[in-house]
């Protein structure tokens, strides 16, 4: 039997066989941007297969259909992800959804993963019927920002602090940014 051929680039809907890869991604993308945010206790905790078995969840058991997990891939291997769903925040409406996570491996960056990715969440948070996105992003997380605001997104005045400990002594800035997907 021939070998399929395999696209060098390209993204897709996760497979349940992914999860371990995805993450790995989250972990090593954890570490190197947010290695100077997080105190070392939770640095210390972070662990790709643990991670791996909420993704294994997601992919699996969606909540909703419109609850997706997308991968990027170079030569078949997984070297970046996003997850797209409704928007949960308090003001959003039926119409809004959301890239709830959104990372790529430190080792890829700078070679049109994020890219290719960010394109294919935006087509299906549009093809689930979504009229705008949204997505947040850690303060002082600047080549985030800037990535997705070059692709057209913006901050709005929306922030918020999420309490990583349960008591406070760990906690993390997050900004809003949004757009519009249009027809």
């Amino acid at each position: 039997m021939a070998e399929q051929p395999v696209a060098d680039k390209s993204v897709r809907i996760a497979w349940a066989a992914d999860a371990e890869a995805i993450g790995q991604v989250q972990a090593r993308a954890w570490l190197r941007f947010y290695g100077t945010l997080l105190p070392q206790q939770l640095l210390n905790e972070i662990d790709g297969s643990a991670f791996a078995q909420v993704w294994r969840q997601s992919v699996t058991r969606p909540p909703t259909a419109k609850h997706r997990v997308l991968v990027a891939l170079d030569h078949g291997q997984v070297c970046a992800f996003a997850a797209t769903q409704p928007c949960d925040d308090p003001d959003a409406s039926a119409t809004d959804g959301e890239i709830s996570a959104f990372h790529v491996d430190p080792d890829a960056l700078g070679q049109g993963h994020g890219s290719r990715l960010l394109t294919a969440a935006v087509d299906t948070l549009r093809a689930d019927a979504f009229q705008h996105a949204r997505m947040w992003i850690v303060a002082g997380d600047d080549p985030l920002r800037h990535f997705v605001e070059s692709a057209g997104w913006a901050a709005d005045t929306a922030h918020r602090t999420l309490d990583l400990t349960g008591d406070e002594t760990a906690t993390l800035k997050q900004i809003r940014v949004h757009t519009d997907l249009g027809s």
